[in-house]
């Protein structure tokens, strides 16, 4: 058997990683190793086209390696389940055996080289040389460092992957939006880091406490994040995330609206291995909603007990969270101490009520200073103050948005050589 066939026989004898023949890069390619057997050119060139084309939509066509090795390390499998819920020892040997063996053949399929191709073809097929030459070519490039050994020690590293990062989804993905009762990947979330984030030290230092003494197993708060706007309660939640989700924190963002769907959601999430923060962004309810009964239920109360692995951060422009008027606390109910307990017994259930108020001026032109230093701009620090103060009263407030805000276009104006007025 030519190594052509045994890699095409190989491909289709796939077992535990079989799931893994239904991604376009796999598929196409064990398409191609196939029609470089017969002996239909316009077949074998179609199927080299496809190829090539299923790696350049993914940006891979000079590292082949590295996009079939994503493929399997991210396939959900038996294996995969396994190993991230520590009990390989469940499986038979044989199970354990095929899985290592499968990936040696997705491996050696990838390192197929377009001269293997064209030299196994035109061994017993006419393809005009002209056509040969002008095919594209691909690059095997390397394969991820978890998968560059062989055998058992490849197993192994798999094996150590999945047990760190998950599988399937929560291991390609950090971010989720719960939308429809269905679990989405955000595949490009906001990338802010915490060194993005100026000022406001105190309160950021209580939310990354909070969120690693969760992540060690340790006694951890929900989090209501509340202050006035544009103060950076939702950026410090997203670089959060983005700090530690290589030591296996993941996110959850629910739209205020789904709240009613919290046990369908910590259900679907509770046997992962990983923790999972629910972020719920600009929280707030009125008087008469009574969908934040839902929430107090997750919080604290409900009779089914929230998840371990799971904690709520919210953010909110209010403290209390429900609208509150004069007439709501001068009303005519016999009992309105009650009422006004209720309103306030939300905001209660989050352990942790962190506050983030508007910058003095002081603080703000703090905030300006390090931003522009941050993006080395070269401008008169008084000036800097100026343009900073107007922009700040023009638009409503200091903030740090604001501030961000008028970086910006500082930034610009200056690149440009224009002044910032």
């Amino acid at each position: 058997m030519s190594s052509t066939r045994e890699r095409a026989l190989a491909l289709s004898s796939l077992s535990v990683y079989r799931g893994v023949m239904r991604r376009t890069v796999v598929s196409s390619l064990h398409r191609l190793l196939q029609s470089s057997l017969e002996d239909d050119a316009f077949s074998f060139v179609s199927a080299w086209s496809d190829y090539f084309m299923a790696l350049a939509k993914k940006g891979m066509t000079s590292n082949v390696g590295a996009c079939i090795g994503d493929a399997a390390l991210y396939d959900e499998n038996v294996l995969s389940r396994s190993a991230v819920r520590g009990k390989l020892d469940d499986l038979p040997p044989e199970v354990v055996e095929a899985a290592s063996r499968d990936l040696d053949v997705l491996m050696d399929a990838a390192a197929t080289s377009p001269e293997d191709l064209l030299a196994d073809f035109c061994s017993h097929s006419m393809l005009e040389s002209a056509v040969a030459n002008s095919l594209p070519r691909w690059k095997f490039g390397q394969l991820p460092s978890t998968l560059s050994q062989s055998g058992t020690q490849r197993l192994q590293s798999v094996i150590e992957f999945h047990r760190r990062h998950g599988c399937g989804i929560y291991a390609r993905y950090r971010a989720f939006v719960w939308r429809q009762c269905k679990l989405e990947p955000i595949p490009y979330p906001d990338p802010v880091r915490l060194s993005d984030l100026k000022g406001y030290e105190t309160p950021r230092q209580m939310v990354l406490d909070n969120t690693l003494a969760f992540l060690d197993n340790l006694p951890a708060n929900n989090i209501l994040l509340h202050g006035d706007r544009g103060t950076g309660k939702s950026s410090t939640v997203k670089a959060i995330l983005n700090q530690l989700y290589p030591q296996g924190l993941r996110m959850i963002e629910c739209p205020r609206e789904s709240l009613s769907d919290f046990p369908h959601l910590t259900q679907l999430i509770a046997p992962v291995p990983l923790k999972f923060i629910i972020f719920i962004d600009d929280l707030s309810f009125n008087e008469n909603d009574s969908t934040y009964a839902a929430l107090k239920a997750v919080l604290e109360g409900g009779l089914a007990a929230r998840p371990a692995n799971t904690l709520i951060y919210a953010t909110s422009n209010r403290r209390h969270l429900i609208r509150e008027t004069f007439q709501s606390r001068e009303g005519d109910e016999l009992h309105l101490a009650d009422t006004l307990q209720e309103t306030l017994s939300l905001s209660d259930r989050f352990g942790l009520s962190i506050t983030f108020s508007s910058p003095d001026k002081r603080q703000y032109l703090d905030i300006i200073h390090a931003l522009a230093a941050d993006r080395s701009l070269d401008v008169d620090p008084a000036e800097l103050d100026l343009h900073a103060e107007r922009w700040a009263l023009e638009r409503g407030g200091r903030s740090p948005r604001a501030a961000r805000q008028f970086i910006a276009m500082a930034e610009s104006r200056l690149k440009r050589g224009l002044p910032l007025d």
